[in-house]
Formats: structure tokens, C-alpha cells, sequence
């Protein structure tokens, strides 16, 4: 029986242990079979070729320092704002999200590229509030977000994150609770 190994992720530490990326667990065999990182935390799953039996890694650290260009701005997109608001609606507060809203809508000059101006929400209350100001509607305005810092958003590209690589991302992501 032949198991697939798409969609097994792995988790690279720089040489300082610093979160620096999620690969693929194919590109992180590469890495360690090429010596140029090792593993820190195996994973369960055994791959198999005609010449080598390795386990799958699922924390790997890389041998050489890579200096990572610093990113001032984080860009605003719809995962990461869903992310941020924790796929909760903000204005009910009781469904879960699927949609972006804008407080200020598009159409009346509110910006789309500022994370002030973009919250998480359901359909229902997306499609009542439409193209209207929250006061217009006589609903409270949600509280206030900062943008969040360039590092916390390494796993947001992640749908889910491994648990044993919780001790690897506290104090590096700036997230409070990481997602599991």
C-alpha cells in the first residue's frame, strides 16, 4: 500500500531557532538528506525508498544562519483577516465567518489595503450591512484592531498547526494562543 505525503507539513527553525518557514515534509526530507538542516522533532509517518527508511520530520532546524529580510508592512488579505478575528463574526458574534467586511465601505471611500478597515463576518450579517455605515444601521462599532506584526503571521498560510511545534512558535510568533 502506497501512503501520499502531500499536504504533511513541516516546520523549519533557522540556526537560532527561530520559525522562519512551513514546507512541504518532501522539500524538508530534501533538506536533511542534503545535510543542510537536521531533524529536531520527528514526525510519526515512515518514508520509504528502495535505499534509505526515514521518518518523516516534523521540526527541522537548518545548519547555516539565513538572514531573513525584515517585512516593515504585513499585507492585508482574507485569511489573514479571518485569522485575526478568529473566523468569528464581529458584528453578531455568534456565526462563524466566511466573509471580509469593510467598516467603511469601498464605495464610500474606505480603504481595502487598511487593517483598521476590514473585519471578519458572517454572510447574513455581511449582505444586512451591504454598502451602509455601522451607524446608519444603529449597530456598535467593533473594538479596535492594531495590524498585526510581520512575524506573528509565519503560520497563517497554515491551515492547521502541528502541536509539537507549539513550543517552537511561543514567544517568536506574538500570537497568544497558537491555532491548533
Amino acid at each position: 500500500m502506497t501512503t501520499t505525503v502531500s499536504g504533511i507539513r513541516t516546520l523549519v527553525l533557522n540556526a537560532s531557532y527561530e520559525p522562519i518557514a512551513v514546507v512541504d515534509v518532501g522539500r524538508a526530507v530534501v533538506l536533511v538528506l542534503t545535510e543542510k538542516a537536521v531533524v529536531v522533532e520527528p514526525g510519526e509517518l515512515v518514508l520509504h525508498s528502495p535505499s534509505v527508511t526515514l521518518t518523516a520530520p516534523s521540526v527541522i532546524q537548518l545548519c547555516r544562519y539565513v538572514r531573513i529580510p525584515y517585512r516593515a508592512h504585513v499585507p492585508v488579505t482574507n485569511r489573514g483577516v479571518l485569522v485575526r478575528d478568529g473566523y468569528r463574526c464581529v458584528y453578531c458574534r455568534r456565526a462563524r465567518a466566511t466573509t471580509v467586511d469593510h467598516v467603511v465601505p469601498r464605495s464610500r471611500g474606505g480603504a481595502h489595503k487598511d487593517w483598521d478597515n476590514v473585519r471578519a463576518a458572517c454572510r447574513t450579517c455581511n449582505h444586512r450591512k451591504g454598502d451602509r455605515l455601522l451607524s446608519e444601521l444603529g449597530w456598535p462599532e467593533p473594538a479596535p484592531v492594531a495590524a498585526p506584526s510581520p512575524r506573528s503571521w509565519l503560520v497563517v498560510g497554515v491551515a492547521r498547526v502541528e502541536s509539537v511545534w507549539t513550543p517552537y512558535l511561543q514567544g517568536w510568533t506574538g500570537l497568544e494562543a497558537v491555532p491548533a
